[in-house]
């Protein structure tokens, strides 16, 4: 059964079993985060645009390390892509801002 978040639109992302899957062969740091991945998407600090219609939900976890939770937003619901640690906000600062807590 996959995990369930609402996003800043309140459609629901899906985190499925398979995604979690992918996410942890390529992210292992991120093994002990998954209800942090679920939040980001549901209380991110902001929200960019990605390249293909996806969006990047990001959000401070401290220590200067940003938590990054990719999603694609369908009709009916939406789905987690994959998610990563970056302490490199400059890259993501340079995408367009769809949401921010400070607006």
């Amino acid at each position: 059964m996959p995990l369930i978040a609402s996003a800043k639109n309140g459609l629901t992302i899906r985190l499925t079993e398979e995604r979690w899957q992918h996410i942890t062969a390529g992210h292992p740091e991120l093994l002990n985060l998954q209800s942090e991945i679920m939040q980001t998407i549901e209380n991110p600090d902001k929200i960019l645009e990605g390249n293909n219609g996806e969006l990047l939900a990001v959000k401070l976890l401290g220590d200067n390390k940003y938590l990054v939770t990719i999603y694609k937003e369908a009709e009916e619901d939406g789905f987690v892509i994959t998610a990563y640690l970056t302490k490199r906000i400059n890259s993501l600062n340079k995408r367009k801002e769809v949401w921010s807590r400070s607006h």
